[in-house]
């Protein structure tokens, strides 16, 4: 939803903006495409194979960090406020596609699922070291897996016998908590579930959109893409109320008080011309908030 989503920033020209999940660089190069010589992009992926992507341009910046950390490093240049924040959240293509880095079911690499590939924690490890309670509690809260139970107890009981290292092998030593016909589904849960906590995702994005406040001045877009319903909730109850809680504050005369006022109160989905070229857009979600004058937050 590449268009829809630079139509939602409505970008100024001069303005100056943040693209937090970099990967290709495809939004980041139709923003500046929309922008003059005094505007200035801005983007983030702690991804360091992100970087051959950087694009050549004066106004454009790459920085190599995690977005949660969005607010400390733009003040290192001097910027408190931006007029737009875009962030097209989950996996990118070339994470996908990267047999070694394991995010894909139909792949073998080795159980990693790391976005930041110096950090320490991978996705084998939690398998072979949380316990049931633990890896119960992952697959239940991020999964949303209805037998997360018996899943958990039988990972433990696997890897009793040898540890988890490889993609296929997991899937075949889960294969008994799988319904007939709907692997597909319950291994992409599995892995998601996972990939939510070797990269502590949930918890960036409720730093990043509570720093938002702050930094988008008023009249500033937020722009979100999410894949999965956990994503998704959270950018629809941060829009309508601007906290984390879904606190809805009215003034004396019953009007909302939030930050932020959503520009599309119903998700904008793929069209069927973008489902048919690109299949893996066919969970995306696109959120759109403008930022409220401050007597409004």
């Amino acid at each position: 939803m590449l268009q829809e989503s630079i139509q939602g920033m409505n970008i100024r020209p001069e303005g100056t903006y943040v693209d937090v999940t970099f990967g290709a660089g495809g939004h980041s190069g139709a923003i500046l495409n929309s922008l003059n010589e005094k505007g200035r992009l801005y983007a983030f992926d702690q991804d360091t194979d992100a970087q051959a992507n950087a694009i050549d341009d004066p106004r454009f910046v790459l920085i190599n960090s995690n977005f949660k950390f969005i607010k400390n490093y733009l003040k290192t240049f001097g910027i408190t406020q931006v007029d737009g924040i875009l962030a097209d959240l989950g996996v990118s293509s070339h994470q996908f596609d990267s047999e070694e880095r394991g995010f894909s079911i139909r792949s073998n690499g080795e159980l990693d699922m790391r976005m930041n590939t110096q950090k320490q924690l991978k996705a084998c490890d939690i398998v072979n070291t949380y316990s049931a309670e633990e890896l119960q509690r992952i697959f239940s809260l991020y999964g949303e897996i209805s037998n997360a139970k018996k899943l958990a107890n039988t990972i433990v009981q696997e890897r009793s016998n040898a540890i988890f290292k490889y993609s296929l092998d997991f899937q075949h030593r889960i294969a008994s908590c799988i319904t007939p016909h709907k692997e597909y589904k319950y291994l992409a849960q599995v892995y998601q579930a996972l990939r939510i906590e070797v990269n502590k995702e949930l918890e960036a994005l409720e730093m990043l959109l509570l720093q938002s406040k702050d930094l988008i001045r008023e009249g500033g877009r937020l722009v979100v893409i999410s894949y999965h319903s956990l994503e998704d909730r959270m950018v629809k109850q941060f829009m309508r109320s601007g906290n984390m809680e879904d606190k809805i504050e009215k003034d004396f005369y019953g009007n909302i008080l939030s930050p932020f006022m959503p520009v599309n109160h119903k998700a904008i989905t793929p069209s069927a011309n973008e489902l048919e070229n690109n299949n893996r857009s066919r969970s995306a979600k696109l959120r759109i908030a403008e930022r409220r004058g401050n007597g409004a937050a």
